[in-house]
C-alpha cells in the first residue's frame, strides 16, 4: 500500500493551482495525497528540491495573460524533474467583503497574472480605482477576508475563495478572454 503523497503547490488555499492539482491527481489516480499550500513557485521549486514534498505543482503560462514570471526565475534557480505539463480553464471573479457594494470599492488587488487577464475589464469597468499587485491570487482573498487588506479593496480571485474566506461575489467570469486557460507543471526532484 502507498503512502499518501505530499503535494506542494503556488498558492494558498482556493487558488487555480489547488485546483489543478485535484485534475492532476484524479487523471493520475493519485487518491492518497495531502497539499502544502507554498503560495510561490519558488517555495515549491526549493521543496521539491530538498526533498520536502513529493510532488511540485505551478503555473508557467496563460493564454492571454503570458508567461508566469516568477516561475521562469524559480525555475532556472532549481533542478527539478518535469513529470507532466497539463492546463485548466481560468475564470476569475471580483470578490468584496459582505455589505461592501461596487459603488464602495477604492482598489483592486491581485496577482499579476490575474490583473493581466481582466486588464480590458479593469479597464472598462474600474478605470479610476488603484490596481495593486499581490503574489497569490487566493492569499489576497484571504486576506481580506482576515481583515489585512482595507474593506474597500476588491480582489481577482477564483470563485471557491469566496465561501473560504466570508467575501461576497460582485461578478464572474471577469477575465478578458472566454477561453482562458493555464498551463501547470507537475515537478518531482532530480534523481541523479
Amino acid at each position: 500500500m502507498l503512502d499518501k503523497i505530499v503535494i506542494g503547490i503556488c498558492g494558498a488555499r482556493g487558488s487555480f493551482s489547488e485546483e489543478a492539482t485535484h485534475q492532476y491527481a484524479k487523471k493520475a489516480g493519485i487518491t492518497k495525497y495531502s497539499i502544502n499550500y507554498l503560495v510561490t513557485a519558488e517555495a515549491v521549486l526549493d521543496a521539491v528540491e530538498r526533498g520536502i514534498v513529493d510532488k511540485g505543482v505551478f503555473p508557467i503560462e496563460n493564454s492571454n495573460g503570458g508567461v508566469v514570471i516568477e516561475a521562469i526565475y524559480a525555475m532556472a534557480a532549481h533542478v527539478f524533474t518535469i513529470e507532466k505539463m497539463f492546463e485548466i480553464d481560468v475564470r476569475h471573479c471580483l470578490l468584496a467583503r459582505p455589505n461592501i457594494t461596487a459603488e464602495s470599492i477604492s482598489g483592486i488587488t491581485s496577482h499579476d497574472q490575474a490583473i493581466k487577464q481582466c486588464r480590458m475589464y479593469i479597464k472598462r469597468m474600474w478605470p479610476s480605482v488603484e490596481i495593486t499587485e499581490y503574489r497569490d491570487t487566493a492569499q489576497a482573498a484571504k486576506d481580506l477576508g482576515e481583515g489585512v487588506l482595507s474593506e474597500t479593496t476588491a480582489v481577482i480571485a477564483p470563485f471557491a475563495c469566496a465561501e473560504l474566506y466570508g467575501l461576497n461575489v460582485l461578478e464572474e467570469g471577469i477575465q478578458d478572454l472566454k477561453f482562458n486557460y493555464t498551463s501547470f507543471l507537475t515537478v518531482t526532484k532530480r534523481i541523479t
